[in-house]
């Protein structure tokens, strides 16, 4: 089963741009608005500075899949570094954001000449890739029901807050459903147990109580 990590080293981005003296832009995208599109250019590397960003795929037949959902201190569109020529997903603001945009050959010429930027820039994608390679497990391994509270959890960001509850604007069940790889309707009546169950409290909002660990932990 794959586990719920705490990230302890998280980015924070501004002071470590300013630190190495990064020249960026500094975005505002209203919600619904595309940050940049499956097949553009991948000319530069994108950090939140606050809001939610949706990464998505089309296949060719069509068929979109939510590959991730990013928030405050999340990197993306960093596969430009590694070579990457186009974007690979599609980049959507859920919620108002803030982005802060780095052109490639800024970036990694900071990274190159900035070992304590680079050493937590290292220490961002390394923890993308665990939570990657937990995705997998997740979805190869564990039930709709535990994937759904797998995700709510990570989207809560549990183990990064000291508070014992969070609250997130009411995310759709279609949207969780295709994160999840189930029907709406599964989700719908999993969001309705786990409300009775007391993890989970939504009106125009949506709480996600520490409990709701206990779905992920049962065998």
């Amino acid at each position: 089963m794959a586990k719920i990590r705490q990230q302890k080293n998280r980015l924070h981005g501004d002071e470590f741009f300013e630190a190495a003296d990064v020249v960026r832009d500094v975005v505002t995208y209203a919600a619904g608005t595309a940050i940049f599109s499956q097949g553009d250019p991948a000319e530069s590397v994108m950090y939140i500075r606050k809001g939610t960003v949706k990464l998505s795929v089309v296949s060719k037949t069509g068929k979109e899949a939510v590959v991730g959902l990013l928030a405050d201190g999340d990197f993306f569109g960093e596969g430009c570094l590694a070579g990457q020529t186009l974007r690979m997903a599609t980049a959507t603001a859920m919620t108002p954001a803030i982005v802060v945009a780095v052109q490639k050959q800024e970036m990694a010429a900071r990274l190159h000449d900035h070992p304590t930027f680079s050493d937590r820039f290292l220490s961002h994608m390394l923890t993308r890739n665990i939570r990657i390679e937990e995705d997998l497990i997740d979805q190869l391994f564990n039930s709709s029901e535990k994937r759904l509270a797998r995700a709510l959890l990570l989207l809560a960001r549990y183990g990064e807050q000291e508070r014992p509850q969070h609250v997130m604007p009411n995310l759709s069940q279609e949207l969780l459903a295709e994160m999840v790889g189930t029907t709406r309707s599964r989700v719908n009546f999993f969001m309705n147990k786990f409300r009775k169950l007391g993890f989970i409290e939504y009106n125009g909002e949506l709480r996600i109580n520490t409990s709701l660990l206990t779905v992920v932990l049962h065998e």
